[in-house]
């Protein structure tokens, strides 16, 4: 190991503890959500309770796809918040009878985030509410998630993480997972 990441390793630790300690000795929720920021709450919750999708799950999408960047673009052609690819926008906006739809419409949040929240709510209907599925199809098709299913044969219950073919579809389950448990255990305010 090169003496330049063996510092950089030891960098990233020590900041690491720092977070910790800071998060500890100020209020942890006010601490954390630095860093888990729940921006367009209003749209999160309007539309994550129109289509049945926990707004801090749709949170935790959109930190994962654009960091709550509404013009963030992905080599793939996705677009806006919760990236998009403009053919699944156009297919989801004729869906939900959104008149006068075209591709630069998914840089408004609003627009962005409804039919986000609407296609994740399809493909847990389509995968019997296995989030596990529903995000792997997110990002690599549900085309993809049918063929692993078929090829698994073992129905989609016993499918986990680990069965995920893709190791960038992995990756993004996992850290949309990730996000989705920090949303819930800094904004619930269940005790």
């Amino acid at each position: 190991m090169s003496a330049k990441r063996l510092r950089l390793m030891k960098t990233g630790a020590w900041l690491a503890v720092w977070l910790v300690l800071a998060g500890l000795v100020f209020d942890s929720r006010i601490f954390w959500r630095l860093f888990f920021p729940l921006h367009y709450q209003p749209l999160l919750e309007r539309y994550g309770n129109e289509y049945q999708v926990d707004p801090l799950l749709l949170a935790a999408v959109i930190r994962a796809e654009s960091k709550y960047h509404p013009r963030a673009r992905s080599a793939a052609g996705a677009l806006g918040l919760m990236q998009i690819v403009p053919e699944t926008g156009a297919w989801a906006a004729e869906k939900l009878g959104l008149a006068g739809f075209a591709a630069d419409k998914l840089f408004d949040p609003e627009t962005n985030i409804r039919i986000g929240a609407w296609y994740l709510r399809d493909l847990f209907d389509e995968f019997h509410g296995n989030i596990v599925l529903a995000l792997a199809a997110y990002n690599s098709g549900r085309g993809n998630v049918r063929g692993w299913l078929a090829a698994q044969k073992e129905g989609q219950g016993s499918f986990t993480i680990e069965n995920i073919p893709f190791p960038e579809t992995r990756t993004y389950v996992r850290r949309v997972l990730r996000n989705y448990h920090w949303y819930k255990r800094i904004y619930n305010t269940d005790p």
